[in-house]
C-alpha cells in the first residue's frame, strides 16, 4: 500500500534545473535512504512532499489520515520556552482536551441536571481518548526519549536559547519522535549529533514500524537503516531496492551498461556514416545509402552518461610557526558560568588533534576561545609566533547571504580576478549555476564548500575546523580527509565522525574529561 505517490514532478529555480519528470513512491514500512550530491535537490524533494514548495508541474498524493513529521535543517526553537515546554507541545491536542475537560469540570456547578449529564458525558469520551492515547503516562514518554538523546543530562528545565546547535537538533528530534507521526521525514538528523546519540537513533530508527524517508551523508549510519534508496543525480530521480552498499553496486553497474550502450551505438552510428558517406554519390549503391540514412533517423541517440564533477581540496600552506602553537594555562571555558574545570594543555607544531564528547560541554567554545574570538572565563591562551590561522565555523551567518557564492568570496579576496574566483570555486565541485545564486539558496553542502574554498585561497598553517563534514556529501568528505592528511600544518577538529578522523589524527582530546557537567 503506498502513502505516499510523486508522478511526474518537474521543479527548478530559474535557470537551474532540479528535478525533471520524477516520480516516487512509499509503501506501507518502507525505509528509505535519499542520496545524491550537494545540490542535488534533496531538500527541495522534501519540501515539495511536505507541500513547502510546490513543483513547477506533477502531483503529490498523501494517503488518508497520514501524519507526517519533518525534521529540517532550518527548525527554529522559541526563545523562553524550556526543554520540557517544547518536548510537550508534541501533545498539545491533549493537553488542549485535558484544559477543556477542567472547564466542563468548573462550569458543573452552576449547571442544570440535565446538563450535568451532558457534561458527564462529554467529560466520560474526553476521559477515554486521554487514556487511550496514554496521556497519563506522557512525562515518562517525554523521560525515556529524552534520556535516549541526552537530553535529562542537559536539563529539561534549560531554555532552548541557551542550548548549543546540536542539543537544539536533540530537541527537534525528541519533540518529532514523541509526535510518533504515521510518516518521518529527517534531512541530516546525525548533523551535530555526538556519536552516542547517532547510535541511539540508529537502534530507534531500525525498530521503526512506520515509514520514513532519510536524507543523510553519514554512509555507516544510513546503511544500517534504510531498505531502499532514491538517488538523484542530474534531476533524474531512481528507486532501488536494499541498503547502501547494495545502492552503490547497482549504481556501478548501471553506469558501466549506460556507458557500454553509449559507445556501442556511437560506432554504430561511426558505421553508418561512413557507409553513406562513401556510398551516396554512387549511382549503384545512392539506394542503400538512402535506406542507411533513414535508420539513422530513426535512432533515438543515447547520451553519454555524465560524470559528476568531484572536488579537489588543497589547503595552502602558510611559513612554518614556532614549536608551540598555544598554551593554555588553568584555561576554563565559559559565558556566564564555568563549563570546564582548569585546563593545562599545550598544542605542537603539526599535530593533528580530534576533539570529541556529547553536545553543550564547550567545543565550539573551545575553539573560539583559542582564537581569541571570545575571551575565557579564567585562565589564558599564549599563540606561538608565526601562527596563521584558518576557521571553518559550524555555523555561519554568511549561509543566509543575498551575495552570490562569487561575491562571497570577492568580498574576502578583492584582488582575484573573476577567473580565479571562477577556477577557486569549480575546485571545489561547484558549478556556473551554483556560483552565480545567492548564497541563501544553495544546499548546505554547496554553502560549506564556499567556505572551504575561502580557506583554501589563504595561507594557512593552523587548521581550526568546527564540524566540516556536516551536509557534506560522500566526494566531498573523502576528498576533504586526503586533504587534511596531506596538510603539512596543524589541525585541530571537531566531528561527531569518528570514521572521519581515526586513521590520520594523533591525539584525540575528550572535553568530557574536562567538563564540570555531569555526562
Amino acid at each position: 500500500m503506498s502513502v505516499l505517490t510523486v508522478e511526474n514532478v518537474t521543479h527548478g529555480f530559474g535557470a537551474r534545473a532540479i528535478l525533471e519528470d520524477a516520480s516516487f513512491r512509499l509503501l506501507k514500512g518502507e525505509h528509505v535512504g535519499l542520496v545524491g550530491a550537494n545540490g542535488e535537490g534533496k531538500t527541495s524533494f522534501l519540501n515539495i512532499i511536505t507541500g513547502e514548495l510546490i513543483p513547477d508541474k506533477g502531483k503529490v498524493e498523501w494517503s488518508n489520515r497520514v501524519t507526517v513529521g519533518y525534521l529540517d535543517q532550518k527548525t527554529v526553537l522559541t526563545k523562553g520556552k524550556t526543554i520540557r515546554e517544547v518536548l510537550r507541545e508534541a501533545f498539545k491536542g491533549m493537553y488542549d482536551l485535558e484544559t477543556e475537560m477542567f472547564q466542563i469540570y468548573e462550569k458543573m456547578g452552576e449547571a442544570s441536571e440535565d446538563e450535568v449529564t451532558r457534561m458527564m458525558d462529554d467529560v466520560g469520551e474526553i476521559q477515554n481518548i486521554l487514556e487511550g492515547n496514554g496521556f497519563y503516562t506522557i512525562e515518562a514518554k517525554i523521560e525515556g526519549i529524552a534520556n535516549g538523546l541526552g537530553l535529562t543530562d542537559i536539563g529539561l528545565d534549560r531554555d532552548v536559547a541557551d542550548l548549543s546547535g546540536g542539543q537544539r537538533t536533540k530537541v527537534l528530534l525528541t519533540k518529532l519522535l514523541l509526535q510518533n507521526p504515521t510518516i518521518l521525514i529527517l534531512d541530516e538528523p546525525t548533523n551535530n549529533l555526538d556519536f552516542e546519540h547517532i547510535e541511539w537513533l540508529k537502534k530507534y530508527l531500525l525498530n521503526y514500524e512506520n515509514a520514513f524517508i532519510l536524507v543523510s551523508h553519514d554512509v555507516n549510519f544510513m546503511n544500517d537503516v534504510v531498505n531502499v534508496i532514491y538517488h538523484v543525480e542530474n534531476t533524474i530521480l531512481t528507486r532501488y531496492t536494499g541498503n547502501y552498499e547494495q545502492f552503490l553496486q547497482l549504481h556501478e553497474l548501471k553506469k558501466r551498461q549506460s556507458l557500454k550502450a553509449y559507445e556501442k551505438q556511437q560506432k554504430e552510428v561511426e558505421r553508418l556514416e561512413d557507409f553513406i558517406a562513401r556510398n551516396k554519390a554512387r549511382f549503384s549503391t545512392t539506394g542503400r545509402a538512402k535506406s542507411r540514412q533513414k535508420q539513422l533517423d530513426k535512432m533515438e541517440i543515447l547520451e553519454r552518461p555524465k560524470e559528476k564533477i568531484k572536488p579537489i581540496f588543497k589547503f595552502t600552506e602558510a611559513r612554518t610557526p614556532s614549536r608551540i602553537i598555544f598554551e593554555a594555562e588553568d584555561l576554563v571555558l565559559g559565558y556566564d558560568e564555568p563549563l570546564t574545570k582548569p585546563l593545562n594543555v599545550i598544542l605542537e607544531r603539526n599535530k593533528k588533534v580530534a576533539i570529541r564528547g556529547v553536545n553543550g560541554l564547550g567545543k565550539s567554545t573551545l575553539l573560539k576561545t583559542l582564537l581569541g574570538l571570545i575571551k575565557p572565563f579564567s585562565g589564558s591562551v599564549l599563540l606561538g609566533e608565526n601562527i596563521f590561522p584558518g576557521y571553518f565555523e559550524q555555523e555561519s551567518a554568511q549561509d543566509n547571504s543575498s551575495n552570490t557564492a562569487m561575491e562571497e568570496i570577492w568580498c574576502e579576496f578583492p584582488g582575484l580576478s573573476n577567473y580565479e574566483v571562477r577556477q577557486a570555486l569549480a575546485k571545489c565541485s561547484l558549478t556556473n549555476e551554483h556560483i552565480t545564486s545567492q548564497m541563501m539558496v544553495l544546499s548546505g553542502g554547496e554553502n560549506a564548500k564556499v567556505r572551504l574554498c575561502k580557506l583554501m585561497l589563504k595561507d594557512v598553517n593552523w587548521l581550526v575546523l568546527d564540524e566540516p563534514t556536516n551536509h557534506l556529501d560522500v566526494d566531498a568528505k573523502e576528498e576533504l580527509k586526503r586533504a587534511l592528511k596531506e596538510f603539512k600544518g596543524t589541525v585541530v577538529l571537531v566531528s561527531h565522525e569518528p570514521e572521519f578522523y581515526e586513521d590520520w589524527v594523533t591525539d584525540i582530546w575528550n572535553v568530557e574529561d574536562w567538563t564540570t557537567k555531569i555526562v
